[in-house]
């Protein structure tokens, strides 16, 4: 059982489904908090039930040096977004924030410093088909919603693209380039759309078709590099933080030979560069995964992981599930702060 954080709930009944409850009746201790009001979801799409008791509010301006990585996982990022939630109530916002895939789209309201939003439109909407399913295929060509999240679900949402775009802080993200396998690098200061980038990034491979920038085909930025921790360290950074989406344990299988062919069939002719970054990307992914071991025992890197195996799956539809993952990552966040404390203190 997750437990969930006793935020103060004034007069707020947890409903069955989503209803016009205002966040701003949500108090979280010594944050203010934004009069906005709880995303409406449309009749029948099933919302997580506990989703009024979500954290919000608006982390402080306050900057921490050195970088945040965020690992992709589909659906599994739910637990980043606790886990970030948890770092902006404690005033720790990183100067440098790079994100894989879903990582990417969990950067966007760390970086706009709005706190629980990104969860909340989550696990508001997952059932919704313009933002995951058919309706996105129409709009996107894709399994996820993009038009459909920048040009609706943000706005009212009120993301704070002021805060997201100041220069103070970086934001990269990575997406695979078809044309060659290897993981691309976007910072939000480039001469580039950026939400192009963003969408390039977590686009999910085999149900989506690439998105192009600047006439080259992308496709999700984990298909090379799932944790690009390193990248952190070519930036100069001396305090690197890790969030990822799998247990310490964890070790990815080879892929099958279904899926195999799968690759062989729909990228080897076209990207054959891609296809067999495809095929050989558990090996990478799991020496990434030692090496990333082999600097946090040194004190290079802060990991955090999820403190017990993730039975999410990609496209996970149990928003019950979802949220308990959500308050995994809060909570084990949480419990590592004074960890972290140190570690950032340390010469």
């Amino acid at each position: 059982m997750i437990s969930i954080p006793q935020i103060p709930v004034k007069n707020v009944p947890v409903p069955d489904v989503m209803t016009d409850l205002p966040i701003k009746q949500i108090p979280v201790p010594d944050l203010p908090l934004p009069d906005v009001d709880l995303p409406v979801a449309l009749p029948g799409h099933r919302v997580y039930s506990k989703v009024g008791y979500l954290p919000s509010g608006r982390a402080s301006s306050a900057i921490t040096e050195g970088a945040i990585v965020l690992e992709g996982g589909a659906w599994r990022v739910i637990y980043t977004q606790g886990a970030l939630d948890a770092l902006m109530m404690d005033d720790i916002n990183f100067r440098i924030t790079i994100g894989v895939s879903g990582g990417a789209m969990s950067g966007i309201c760390y970086l706009s410093g709005q706190i629980g939003t990104a969860a909340r439109l989550n696990l508001t909407y997952r059932h919704d088909t313009n933002y995951c399913g058919a309706g996105a295929m129409v709009r996107d060509h894709g399994i996820t919603g993009f038009s459909y999240f920048f040009n609706e679900l943000a706005p009212e949402a009120h993301i704070d693209y002021q805060r997201l775009y100041n220069p103070s802080r970086a934001f990269y993200v990575t997406a695979t380039d078809c044309t060659n396998g290897r993981d691309h690098y976007f910072e939000k200061s480039d001469n580039v759309d950026f939400e192009q980038a963003v969408r390039a990034s977590a686009t999910v491979p085999y149900v989506s078709l690439p998105v192009r920038i600047d006439g080259t085909p992308y496709l999700d930025g984990g298909l090379d590099n799932h944790i690009p921790y390193k990248k952190a360290f070519h930036l100069g950074c001396k305090k690197v933080m890790v969030i990822k989406t799998r247990d310490r344990g964890f070790r990815a299988d080879p892929e099958s030979d279904a899926t195999q062919r799968l690759i062989e069939t729909m990228y080897g002719r076209t990207y054959p560069l891609l296809a067999e970054a495809m095929s050989s990307n558990h090996m990478r992914y799991n020496q990434l995964l030692d090496e990333l071991d082999q600097d946090e025992d040194a004190g290079r890197v802060f990991v955090l992981a999820p403190s017990e195996p993730v039975t999410v799956s990609r496209f996970e539809g149990d928003v019950e599930k979802l949220g308990e993952l959500y308050w995994l990552g809060y909570n084990d966040m949480v419990r590592e702060l004074p960890r972290l404390r140190a570690y950032l203190a340390a010469e």
